[in-house]
């Protein structure tokens, strides 16, 4: 029973660090999920990955897509896809305004972290993002490592 315990954890926030490497983003959104049942045991194991992840409108509703939740290692037979399209749980307001964005040329919505609200719930944080260009990525870099030179020197 002590091992149960110690495989499922009560604070789950599992964060897509490449997106923020890659992308601008713009507004971000707090998303729920439309899960089944072994999904959120996996998400409470931290068994997600949103590297390939992305997000499309189909007929007014946003799906993730490619969105990987391992199957759940106790489920028999009724276990998920891992990688199959859920569907994203926003207000009418906040979907016109996504679509709105996506629209644009050079804009997508990207899953950024995944976590467990305090009613227990799976939710998505979505971003609005533009992709950088290798110029804009080599000038964060650059703010990194003069940041931590700061830090180690003591200022």
């Amino acid at each position: 029973m002590a091992k149960e315990k110690d495989r499922i954890q009560k604070h789950v926030n599992i964060v897509n660090r490449k997106a923020s490497f890659e992308f601008q983003f713009i507004e971000k959104y707090i998303a729920g999920m439309m899960l089944k049942g072994t999904e959120i045991k996996s998400i409470r194991e931290g068994k997600v990955n949103l590297q390939d992840g992305y997000c499309v409108f189909q007929r007014q509703e946003l799906w993730l897509h490619n969105a990987h939740i391992a199957p759940y290692t106790e489920g028999t037979h009724y276990n998920h896809e891992p990688t199959r399209p859920r569907k994203l749980l926003l207000s009418k307001r906040e979907l016109r305004k996504l679509e709105s964005g996506a629209e644009e040329q050079g804009i997508t919505i990207i899953p950024y972290r995944v976590f467990i609200s305090e009613r227990g719930f799976a939710k998505v944080e979505i971003a609005l993002a533009r992709g950088k260009k290798l110029y804009d990525k080599r000038q964060d870099i650059k703010e990194k490592d003069v940041k931590r030179e700061m830090d180690r020197a003591g200022y």
